[in-house]
């Protein structure tokens, strides 16, 4: 996040699965791996931002996702970034990047089918309430 916004990510042609959907930071995780340290990692290999950047680094729940291809269900570590340093830049894996108040996700269309399921457990998006009073 930087100032309040969520940081949405479109994935570029030459990426495996998701190509020209929006996203956040994602990545694998080895058996053996930190999923502090590879979270860390990834969002330094997509975006350049270096770990004294990160102003917050959050663990969220662990999600079990169904796999949209219909493979096997995808184990989910979840985080929450936040940064003071709007400028990224981006890898291969990504054309595009937008800082989007929360309450304006739904504007973006072509989202990966589990970005809201991920965004709910990191509290990064609104009650019901706060929408409605941020559309009137």
């Amino acid at each position: 996040m930087w100032r309040g916004r969520i940081g949405l990510f479109k994935r570029s042609g030459s990426v495996q699965h998701d190509a020209g959907l929006w996203h956040c930071i994602t990545g694998y995780l080895d058996a053996d791996s930190d999923p502090v340290r590879q979270a860390i990692q990834e969002i330094w290999e997509e975006t350049l931002l270096p770990a004294r950047a990160l102003e917050r680094l959050t663990a969220g729940p662990t999600l079990r996702l169904a796999d949209p291809r219909g493979g096997p269900d995808w184990t989910v570590h979840t985080f929450l970034a936040c940064t003071s340093q709007r400028r990224l830049t981006l890898n291969w894996e990504h054309t595009a990047y937008r800082w989007v108040w929360p309450w304006k996700l739904s504007q973006f269309d072509g989202q990966v089918a589990w970005l809201t399921d991920v965004l709910r457990a990191v509290d990064s998006l609104p009650s019901a309430k706060a929408r409605d009073r941020a559309a009137s």
